[in-house]
């Protein structure tokens, strides 16, 4: 079959991709690479000539700060239109977002509306910000998420502004436009089935495919130092709860000078940062979560330790017995204990990140993922 992904975030339609070519399908992915992270896709309708460009891109963000008009979407829709010819009549679409090209609402529902013209059977993911998905999170209703902060401190509405738009009038208007032309959204963890629960078009949920063929476990080596990631990418900072890591980690490098090793990055392309993954025994990946995001995903499928959501909503639904990751709170001292009872036991680094392999192998091989969404696709169309 003819498959469109459209956009892409942290690698997920890559690592489907990889499923559907080898279940035999032909498949293609537009989309930006997901900004900075720069993942492959077929069709690249990024504006980047504006955004390379040094003094255009200095235009631009004056641009969007006076109009809110930013004049690199112009660029992505006018490559989207050369493209055009290659868009049309698919087997299946999925929107990777309600929003998959990251642009102005004007030229994202222009796009979105010649993907709904042009193919019969679009799927929705719900999938990173949306406005049900935020809605829900505003509503408080989990006991802490990504917007606890703003929702205890609402002077923090200007850190959030990105994300605060997603429940904004215009998103609206392209939540309803989506929905009105979709076949059907699948949640992709614990956390979008939960807040999707009982809404309309709603699929059950599939979870993310990692290419575990790509990604061969990494031995533990024990050379008297536990080396821990802490990977920040400077935008979500707030809302991963990284100071809730830096706070635990400062007693654990005082505490523990000799026997940790910290390494810290912040906004590498994925293809440097996946690289300090190799050497890492432990992975500090977000304390204000219920389930776990790509790069914890990858992390895990190398067995390693990963310090994330996997909280009593996740190992319920998995039907859990075994550790897998470390659930993470946003509890600062909390993460420092565990911590700690990872350097003093390095043994239980080397059991967690078994276990972790094997749940990935289990619940996200990309073979088996992909052939879910073809069935999925199948029996909603």
């Amino acid at each position: 079959m003819k498959i469109l992904l459209v956009g892409e975030y942290s690698r997920l339609h890559n690592s489907l991709k990889e499923g559907l070519i080898k279940n035999g399908h032909q498949v293609t992915i537009i989309g930006n690479g997901d900004v900075f992270k720069k993942y492959p896709v077929d069709i690249d309708i990024d504006g980047k000539f504006i955004k390379n460009n040094f003094i255009l891109n200095k235009i631009r963000h004056l641009i969007f700060k006076l109009t809110s008009i930013d004049i690199a979407s112009i660029e992505t829709f006018i490559k989207f239109h050369r493209n055009k010819k290659s868009l049309l009549n698919y087997d299946f679409v999925q929107l990777i977002n309600e929003t998959p090209f990251n642009i102005g609402s004007y030229f994202e529902k222009k796009l979105l509306a010649t993907i709904f013209q042009n193919n019969k059977n679009v799927f929705l993911l719900a999938c990173g910000d949306d406005y049900r998905y935020i809605s829900y999170l505003l509503s408080g209703k989990f006991t802490y998420s990504t917007v606890s902060p703003l929702l205890d401190n609402p002077n923090l509405k200007t850190a959030y502004q990105h994300t605060l738009k997603f429940v904004s009038n215009k998103q609206k208007e392209i939540h309803d436009f989506v929905f009105k032309h979709i076949k059907g959204v699948i949640p992709v963890s614990v956390e979008y089935h939960i807040a999707y629960k009982n809404t309309s078009k709603t699929l059950p949920l599939i979870p993310n495919p990692v290419n575990i063929d790509k990604i061969t476990t990494v031995p533990f080596v024990n050379n008297g130092k536990i080396k821990i990631l802490h990977g920040i990418n400077s935008s979500n900072y707030i809302k991963k709860g990284n100071r809730y890591f830096e706070e635990a980690l400062a007693v654990i490098t005082k505490k523990y000078p000799t026997r940790t090793e910290v390494i810290i990055t912040e906004n590498l392309p994925y293809k440097e940062y996946i690289k300090h993954f190799l050497s890492a025994h432990i992975i500090l990946d977000q304390a204000q979560a219920h389930d776990q995001g790509y790069n914890a995903l990858e992390a895990m499928a190398m067995g390693k330790v990963v310090f994330t959501g996997a909280g009593a909503a996740f190992t319920k639904y998995y039907k859990l017995q075994d550790t897998v990751a470390i659930n993470t709170s946003p509890d600062s001292s909390e993460i420092a204990e565990n911590l700690e009872k990872l350097i003093l036991n390095p043994h239980q680094i080397q059991e967690i990140g078994k276990n972790a392999r094997a749940f990935l192998e289990k619940e996200h091989h990309y073979i088996a993922i992909a052939k879910k969404y073809v069935e999925t696709w199948q029996n909603n169309c």
